[in-house]
Protein backbone atom coordinates (compact mmCIF):
# COMPACT_ATOMS: atom_id res chain seq x y z
CA UNK A 1 0.00 0.00 0.00
CA UNK A 2 1.17 3.55 -0.40
CA UNK A 3 3.09 5.01 1.96
CA UNK A 4 3.23 8.98 3.49
CA UNK A 5 4.87 11.08 5.24
CA UNK A 6 2.85 13.99 7.33
CA UNK A 7 4.01 16.73 9.13
CA UNK A 8 2.68 18.91 12.12
CA UNK A 9 -0.13 16.04 11.74
CA UNK A 10 -1.29 15.75 15.46
CA UNK A 11 -3.99 18.42 14.80
CA UNK A 12 -5.39 20.85 12.22
CA UNK A 13 -5.28 19.92 8.92
CA UNK A 14 -1.96 17.47 9.18
CA UNK A 15 -4.53 15.09 11.30
CA UNK A 16 -7.13 15.42 9.69
CA UNK A 17 -5.44 14.95 6.27
CA UNK A 18 -3.48 11.92 7.96
CA UNK A 19 -7.03 10.76 8.89
CA UNK A 20 -8.52 10.47 5.32
CA UNK A 21 -5.00 8.54 4.16
CA UNK A 22 -5.68 6.03 6.68
CA UNK A 23 -9.21 5.43 6.00
CA UNK A 24 -8.17 4.81 2.07
CA UNK A 25 -5.30 2.32 3.28
CA UNK A 26 -2.48 4.48 3.46
CA UNK A 27 0.32 3.53 5.54
CA UNK A 28 1.88 5.92 7.32
CA UNK A 29 4.61 8.37 9.05
CA UNK A 30 3.51 11.06 11.13
CA UNK A 31 5.27 13.88 12.59
CA UNK A 32 4.06 16.47 15.50
CA UNK A 33 6.33 17.84 18.61
CA UNK A 34 4.50 16.95 20.83
CA UNK A 35 4.90 13.48 21.49
CA UNK A 36 1.79 12.98 23.82
CA UNK A 37 -0.77 14.45 20.81
CA UNK A 38 1.03 12.85 18.03
CA UNK A 39 0.97 9.19 19.87
CA UNK A 40 -3.13 9.74 20.83
CA UNK A 41 -3.23 10.18 16.86
CA UNK A 42 -1.27 7.62 15.83
CA UNK A 43 -3.23 5.24 17.56
CA UNK A 44 -6.59 6.63 16.77
CA UNK A 45 -6.02 5.89 13.27
CA UNK A 46 -4.38 2.68 13.13
CA UNK A 47 -7.61 1.84 15.97
CA UNK A 48 -9.88 0.62 12.61
CA UNK A 49 -9.86 -0.73 9.13
CA UNK A 50 -9.74 1.54 6.16
CA UNK A 51 -13.20 2.41 4.82
CA UNK A 52 -12.01 1.47 1.31
CA UNK A 53 -11.22 -2.13 0.35
CA UNK A 54 -8.01 -3.12 -1.23
CA UNK A 55 -7.52 -4.04 -5.34
CA UNK A 56 -7.32 -7.83 -6.12
CA UNK A 57 -4.40 -7.00 -7.90
CA UNK A 58 -2.52 -5.63 -4.64
CA UNK A 59 -3.44 -8.56 -2.52
CA UNK A 60 -1.23 -11.86 -2.18
CA UNK A 61 -2.76 -14.73 -4.53
CA UNK A 62 -3.73 -16.56 -1.39
CA UNK A 63 -5.45 -14.09 -0.03
CA UNK A 64 -7.58 -13.05 -3.27
CA UNK A 65 -11.58 -13.82 -2.64
CA UNK A 66 -13.89 -14.49 -5.24
CA UNK A 67 -15.31 -11.30 -5.22
CA UNK A 68 -12.33 -9.61 -6.58
CA UNK A 69 -11.43 -7.73 -2.98
CA UNK A 70 -9.89 -8.76 0.16
CA UNK A 71 -10.22 -7.65 3.29
CA UNK A 72 -10.24 -4.57 5.14
CA UNK A 73 -7.02 -3.28 6.09
CA UNK A 74 -5.98 -1.49 9.40
CA UNK A 75 -3.29 1.39 8.34
CA UNK A 76 0.38 1.00 9.48
CA UNK A 77 0.94 4.18 11.46
CA UNK A 78 4.55 5.09 13.14
CA UNK A 79 4.54 8.12 14.93
CA UNK A 80 7.91 10.11 15.05
CA UNK A 81 8.01 13.24 17.35
CA UNK A 82 10.50 15.94 17.16
CA UNK A 83 11.11 18.82 15.16
CA UNK A 84 11.37 18.84 11.44
CA UNK A 85 14.18 21.53 12.09
CA UNK A 86 16.82 18.54 13.15
CA UNK A 87 18.39 16.72 10.66
CA UNK A 88 18.59 13.57 12.58
CA UNK A 89 14.57 13.83 13.32
CA UNK A 90 14.40 14.15 9.39
CA UNK A 91 16.48 11.06 8.83
CA UNK A 92 14.26 9.05 11.14
CA UNK A 93 10.99 10.07 9.43
CA UNK A 94 12.53 8.73 6.16
CA UNK A 95 13.90 6.23 7.65
CA UNK A 96 10.44 4.89 9.22
CA UNK A 97 8.60 5.52 5.90
CA UNK A 98 11.65 2.81 4.32
CA UNK A 99 10.48 0.09 6.97
CA UNK A 100 7.09 0.56 5.81
CA UNK A 101 8.12 -0.26 2.05
CA UNK A 102 8.98 3.21 0.56
CA UNK A 103 7.34 6.44 0.13
CA UNK A 104 4.63 7.87 -1.95
CA UNK A 105 3.83 11.06 -0.39
CA UNK A 106 5.63 13.62 1.15
CA UNK A 107 3.25 16.07 3.19
CA UNK A 108 5.18 19.87 4.25
CA UNK A 109 2.55 21.15 7.09
CA UNK A 110 4.49 22.04 9.79
CA UNK A 111 4.56 25.73 10.22
CA UNK A 112 5.88 28.11 12.60
CA UNK A 113 4.36 31.79 12.68
CA UNK A 114 7.55 33.65 13.65
CA UNK A 115 5.26 35.27 16.44
CA UNK A 116 3.08 34.77 18.51
CA UNK A 117 0.51 37.00 18.07
CA UNK A 118 1.48 38.43 14.77
CA UNK A 119 2.98 41.54 14.31
CA UNK A 120 3.62 44.30 12.23
CA UNK A 121 7.30 44.17 10.36
CA UNK A 122 8.90 46.65 12.74
CA UNK A 123 8.12 44.84 15.75
CA UNK A 124 8.77 41.08 13.96
CA UNK A 125 11.74 39.97 15.60
CA UNK A 126 14.66 38.78 13.39
CA UNK A 127 15.05 35.50 15.31
CA UNK A 128 11.04 34.78 14.78
CA UNK A 129 11.86 35.50 11.07
CA UNK A 130 14.66 32.99 11.22
CA UNK A 131 12.58 30.62 12.82
CA UNK A 132 9.74 30.62 10.70
CA UNK A 133 12.23 30.46 7.08
CA UNK A 134 14.00 27.39 9.21
CA UNK A 135 10.74 25.47 9.82
CA UNK A 136 8.57 26.32 6.89
CA UNK A 137 11.52 26.34 4.06
CA UNK A 138 15.12 25.70 5.25
CA UNK A 139 13.42 22.03 6.81
CA UNK A 140 11.35 21.83 4.14
CA UNK A 141 14.21 21.16 1.47
CA UNK A 142 16.16 19.00 3.94
CA UNK A 143 13.22 16.69 4.18
CA UNK A 144 13.07 16.46 0.61
CA UNK A 145 16.30 15.71 -0.05
CA UNK A 146 16.42 13.19 2.47
CA UNK A 147 13.44 11.70 1.06
CA UNK A 148 14.07 12.28 -3.09
CA UNK A 149 15.82 8.54 -3.38
CA UNK A 150 12.60 6.86 -2.17
CA UNK A 151 9.84 9.29 -3.65
CA UNK A 152 11.81 9.00 -7.33
CA UNK A 153 11.52 5.26 -6.83
CA UNK A 154 8.04 5.34 -6.83
CA UNK A 155 7.16 8.38 -9.05
CA UNK A 156 5.80 9.86 -5.89
CA UNK A 157 4.40 13.43 -5.29
CA UNK A 158 5.26 16.28 -2.52
CA UNK A 159 2.32 18.39 -1.55
CA UNK A 160 3.32 21.62 0.40
CA UNK A 161 0.45 23.62 2.31
CA UNK A 162 0.83 27.00 1.68
CA UNK A 163 -1.27 29.80 2.41
CA UNK A 164 -3.04 33.18 0.38
CA UNK A 165 -0.39 35.17 2.65
CA UNK A 166 2.73 33.73 0.03
CA UNK A 167 1.22 36.04 -2.81
CA UNK A 168 -1.59 38.75 -0.45
CA UNK A 169 0.04 41.32 1.31
CA UNK A 170 -1.89 40.86 4.95
CA UNK A 171 -0.92 43.45 7.56
CA UNK A 172 1.04 41.63 10.67
CA UNK A 173 1.65 38.57 8.45
CA UNK A 174 4.70 39.44 6.21
CA UNK A 175 7.15 37.20 7.95
CA UNK A 176 4.87 34.17 7.78
CA UNK A 177 4.13 35.14 4.14
CA UNK A 178 7.53 35.52 2.99
CA UNK A 179 8.33 31.97 4.28
CA UNK A 180 5.19 30.64 2.35
CA UNK A 181 6.24 32.29 -0.45
CA UNK A 182 10.04 31.07 -0.32
CA UNK A 183 8.26 27.59 -0.01
CA UNK A 184 6.19 27.91 -3.05
CA UNK A 185 8.86 29.34 -5.23
CA UNK A 186 11.00 26.41 -3.83
CA UNK A 187 8.34 23.77 -4.76
CA UNK A 188 7.99 25.29 -8.39
CA UNK A 189 11.90 24.91 -8.95
CA UNK A 190 12.11 21.38 -7.52
CA UNK A 191 8.93 20.43 -10.10
CA UNK A 192 11.73 21.59 -12.77
CA UNK A 193 14.07 20.04 -11.77
CA UNK A 194 11.90 16.33 -10.90
CA UNK A 195 10.08 16.46 -13.59
CA UNK A 196 9.19 12.66 -13.03
CA UNK A 197 7.69 13.49 -9.46
CA UNK A 198 4.38 15.86 -8.91
CA UNK A 199 5.34 18.60 -6.49
CA UNK A 200 2.31 20.77 -5.54
CA UNK A 201 1.64 23.83 -3.27
CA UNK A 202 -1.99 24.32 -2.11
CA UNK A 203 -3.28 27.06 -0.18
CA UNK A 204 -6.28 25.30 2.00
CA UNK A 205 -7.84 28.90 2.59
CA UNK A 206 -9.38 29.91 5.53
CA UNK A 207 -9.69 27.20 8.66
CA UNK A 208 -10.12 27.22 12.32
CA UNK A 209 -6.72 26.20 13.80
CA UNK A 210 -5.06 26.19 16.75
CA UNK A 211 -2.15 27.88 14.46
CA UNK A 212 -4.59 30.94 13.23
CA UNK A 213 -5.36 31.08 16.56
CA UNK A 214 -1.88 31.49 17.99
CA UNK A 215 -1.53 34.25 14.94
CA UNK A 216 -4.43 36.56 15.88
CA UNK A 217 -5.94 35.28 19.12
CA UNK A 218 -8.08 38.62 19.36
CA UNK A 219 -10.17 37.54 16.06
CA UNK A 220 -13.64 35.45 16.79
CA UNK A 221 -12.53 32.10 13.83
CA UNK A 222 -15.81 30.48 14.92
CA UNK A 223 -16.92 31.05 11.91
CA UNK A 224 -14.27 29.62 9.90
CA UNK A 225 -14.09 26.29 8.34
CA UNK A 226 -12.88 23.16 9.82
CA UNK A 227 -9.72 21.62 8.19
CA UNK A 228 -12.01 18.38 7.17
CA UNK A 229 -13.75 20.56 5.00
CA UNK A 230 -10.71 21.53 2.70
CA UNK A 231 -9.25 17.78 2.45
CA UNK A 232 -11.28 16.38 -0.23
CA UNK A 233 -9.40 19.07 -2.11
CA UNK A 234 -6.40 17.38 -1.01
CA UNK A 235 -7.12 14.20 -1.92
CA UNK A 236 -8.31 15.08 -5.40
CA UNK A 237 -4.97 15.75 -6.06
CA UNK A 238 -3.85 12.43 -5.08
CA UNK A 239 -6.48 10.94 -7.39
CA UNK A 240 -6.22 12.88 -10.63
CA UNK A 241 -2.72 13.64 -10.08
CA UNK A 242 -2.55 17.30 -12.33
CA UNK A 243 0.52 18.74 -13.00
CA UNK A 244 2.98 20.00 -10.90
CA UNK A 245 1.72 23.67 -9.96
CA UNK A 246 0.38 26.15 -6.93
CA UNK A 247 -3.20 25.34 -6.38
CA UNK A 248 -5.87 26.61 -4.19
CA UNK A 249 -8.23 23.95 -2.45
CA UNK A 250 -11.49 26.37 -3.08
CA UNK A 251 -11.00 26.20 -6.73
CA UNK A 252 -10.56 22.50 -7.16
CA UNK A 253 -14.28 21.82 -7.43
CA UNK A 254 -13.46 23.16 -11.01
CA UNK A 255 -13.21 19.99 -14.10
CA UNK A 256 -9.61 20.14 -13.98
CA UNK A 257 -8.25 22.25 -10.48
CA UNK A 258 -7.48 25.45 -10.89
CA UNK A 259 -3.95 26.10 -11.08
CA UNK A 260 -2.44 29.31 -10.74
Amino acid sequence: MPVAIVTGASKGLGRALATALAARGWDLVLDARSAGPLADTARELEKGPAEQELPEQERPEQERPESGHAKKRHARVRAVSGDVTDAAHRSALVAAARDLGGLDLLVHNASALGAEPLVRLEELPLDGLRQALETNVVAALGLVREALPLLRESAGAVLAVSSDAAVEAYETWGGYGASKAALDHLSAVLAVEEPGLRVWAVDPGDMRTELYRAAVPSDDDSGRPLPESVVPAFLRLLDERPASGRYVASELGAEQGAEL
